[in-house]
């Protein structure tokens, strides 16, 4: 159920100022809760679905992604201030965020991602038989089966009988394919844009390499691929 949600700030009669936060899943007098949870006389100087315009006096620090503090007032932030510094929950959140986006402009080209890996695998390295691209995917092969027949019906794949050894069969990339790839790959661009509207293209630059070495650190090794000597 979609909940609402509203912050500001109080005082009392004496003066004292303080943050609030509330959430409700129905329409809310916020203003005759507080004054009932607190059993004072309340006065509530910003209840606004975004945050207050005036700053407590103690305002919890918020960080600001760089590592410095800042004083102001909470955010609508569902999130907890303190896991705001555990870098593999911030990468599970904004991975989230971000699967969610690229799945809907997936969605729009009645694509999953799964579709997108296999086409691009595809292209990145010619063709290849299904059970080494099910391996290099580390996916279960009567569900690469599956994606490979769907794009095989859209006409983007091929399956072709290796001649050298008619038992095999091998996945390509068709020429529709690969403009369709090439057409959907500057579409999905967009998603990049829209989640990193934050960031200069300095930043993103920078980012982008350091979540390439953070990808290569946690990639498993393909099944059947021996992973780095341990030897002395």
């Amino acid at each position: 159920m979609e909940e609402s949600v509203i912050s500001g700030t109080a005082h009392d009669a004496s003066g004292t100022r303080f943050a609030l936060f509330g959430i409700s899943s129905m329409p809310t007098d916020w203003a005759q809760v507080f004054r009932t949870l607190a059993s004072a006389d309340l006065t509530i100087d910003a209840l606004t679905g975004g945050p207050p315009d005036d700053t407590p006096d103690h305002a919890p620090d918020t960080n600001d992604g760089s590592g410095a503090r800042s004083s102001g007032p909470p955010s609508l932030s569902m999130t907890p201030p303190s896991v705001l510094d555990l870098n593999a929950y911030l990468m599970y959140a904004i991975g989230k965020g971000a699967r969610r986006r690229l799945s809907d402009r997936l969605t729009a080209h009645n694509l999953r991602l799964w579709h997108l890996t296999v086409l691009a695998m595809v292209a990145d390295l010619g063709p290849q038989m299904k059970t080494v691209l099910a391996a290099r995917l580390d996916m279960n092969a009567s569900d690469l089966v599956k994606i490979v027949n769907d794009l095989v019906k859209s006409d983007h794949l091929a399956c072709d009988r290796d001649p050298e050894d008619r038992r095999r069969v091998v996945v390509r990339l068709t020429p529709a394919g690969r403009s369709f790839l090439a057409h959907l790959s500057a579409d999905i661009t967009s998603t990049d844009d829209d989640i990193l509207a934050p960031l200069s293209a300095e930043e993103r630059v920078t980012l982008a390499s350091l979540l390439r070495r953070v990808h290569r650190h946690l990639e498993p090794a393909p099944a059947g691929v021996a992973g780095p000597s341990t030897g002395r």
